[in-house]
């Protein structure tokens, strides 16, 4: 057990990073059961009434869009705190705020739909903890040899959400307890969790008593003396013009806007457009997820285990596959004959984008090396802008939940996209150890000291 610690804090990790996404995707699939609720319903003023949660696209839009804008808020001060502070207490404070605003989101939506938006805007918030939570684990946990690893298992989250949060909410609509208590169960189970990480988490293996120093040695086989002393400096002007990573934040842009598509309203195509019931809709909107988990997590085994062919043919095929093959299948879905075939795109779509934790993924982390929690973080901000144009796209092309010429537009829009960000990662992928990497505090210091003896001179 003392020689695998390692494990412990990435499973423990995974549980977090898994409530707090779980609560802020409740609200896809209560979407349906909540306007079933027929003795909720509001006075028009009129002598008629109307279902209170009957809500309009763009209403359903905007409860979206507080995530987003919540999550591009939090982004750049939570990960400072990371930076400053390490990820012991900044994640569990966020993930204490997740299950307040998750425990009140019924309260919310039944008092005023301002409300809820802002209550959502706090899950936003709250949700910009993970992706700098990972890669503070990533960066501090993993040994070289199992980045892949790590960084499958902890970005399979989205998936994992999906498998769990998809049955619980179809199983409490109906049930006796009713929608709510599927905010309530989750608010719970991640207040659980959230004291299991503050118990058994440390930023630093060297520090934390359940570590030996073999296992130790494992994690730290291979870093660099800068990646080891680390400290609360970060080229961030360096990394951003850097133009492999840049183009690893446009392959993961392109993937999140088609993958939050596809997740957040899969229930609604499902159901409105191809005409499956409610039950038949929560169990196809939850294949694609429980078949990408395990392919994301035997893809980042193989990723790091295969060593006949070089890191960088390794991640051209993951990320021709979980982008580029996995664009032309989202495009597929809008023109697809029959609703079988649209379902089998979708649901395929979403499987294969799981092989990116050995494609754009893993180039990000070994080309930053010890600035990966920062390109992790950035992903993060990208899976922002992505909450906030998936929404965007479907409110402006989708002009009803039924409107199937709308969809067919934005899933090609999203194909076309994904196919050209694929082909610029063949001209950029490298695992070798980025310029920026060798830029500490100590080395700036040092430069701009020389430049000032230099003027002296």
């Amino acid at each position: 057990f003392f020689l695998r610690y390692r494990y412990v804090i990435l499973c423990v990790g995974v549980l977090c990073l898994t409530a707090i996404c779980c609560n802020y995707s409740i609200i896809n699939f209560t979407f349906i059961c909540m306007t079933e609720d027929a003795n909720d319903v509001v006075d028009n003023g009129n002598g008629t009434t109307r279902q209170r949660y009957a809500y309009s696209p763009t209403e359903k839009s905007a409860i979206l869009w507080a995530v987003a804008a919540g999550t591009i808020v939090g982004t750049f001060p939570i990960n400072w705190a990371y930076v400053r502070w390490g990820a012991r207490y900044p994640f569990f404070l966020s993930g204490l705020l997740s299950a307040v605003a998750t425990a009140v989101s019924p309260w919310a939506a039944h008092a005023h739909l301002y409300l809820f938006i802002l209550v959502r805007f706090l899950q936003g918030i709250a949700y910009a903890a993970d992706f700098a939570a990972i890669g503070i684990i990533v960066v501090r946990w993993a040994p070289l040899t199992q980045t892949a690893i790590f960084i499958s298992f902890l970005t399979c989250f989205s998936p994992i959400a999906q498998i769990v949060t998809n049955p619980l909410a179809g199983a409490f609509c109906t049930s006796s307890f009713g929608w709510r208590w599927a905010f309530y169960f989750h608010a719970i189970v991640t207040l659980l969790f959230f004291l299991l990480w503050v118990v058994i988490y440390k930023d630093d293996p060297q520090y934390h008593r359940s570590v030996s120093a073999k296992e130790l040695g494992v994690i730290h086989e291979g870093k660099t003396k800068e990646h080891i002393e680390r400290d609360s400096f970060v080229p961030y002007w360096e990394i951003c013009k850097n133009k492999t990573i840049l183009v690893v934040w446009f392959n993961a842009l392109t993937e999140l806007i088609g993958y939050i598509i596809m997740l957040s309203y899969a229930p609604t195509y499902i159901n409105k457009v191809l005409g499956y019931s409610i039950q038949e809709t929560a169990l196809l909107a939850t294949i694609g997820s429980a078949i990408h988990f395990p392919l994301k997590v035997f893809c980042g085994v193989l990723s790091d285990k295969i060593t006949i062919v070089s890191e960088k043919v390794k991640m051209w095929v993951c990320n021709t596959i979980s982008v580029g093959l996995a664009g032309i299948l989202c495009g597929l879905i809008g023109v697809s004959p029959t609703p079988f075939l649209s379902v089998f795109c979708l649901i395929a779509s979403t499987s294969i984008m799981g092989m990116n934790a050995g494609a754009f993924y893993k180039c990000g982390s070994l080309h930053s090396r010890q600035y990966g929690h920062f390109v992790l973080a950035m992903i993060q901000f990208s899976k922002c802008v992505a909450l906030v144009i998936g929404p965007l796209m479907v409110a402006a092309l989708a002009h009803s939940d039924e409107d199937a010429a709308g969809w067919r537009i934005i899933f090609i829009v999203n194909a076309v996209l994904m196919m050209i960000a694929n082909i610029a990662f063949y001209f950029t992928a490298t695992d070798k150890p980025a310029e920026f990497t060798k830029i500490t505090r100590e080395s700036m210091e040092k430069e701009k000291s020389d430049s000032e003896i230099d003027k002296v001179a």
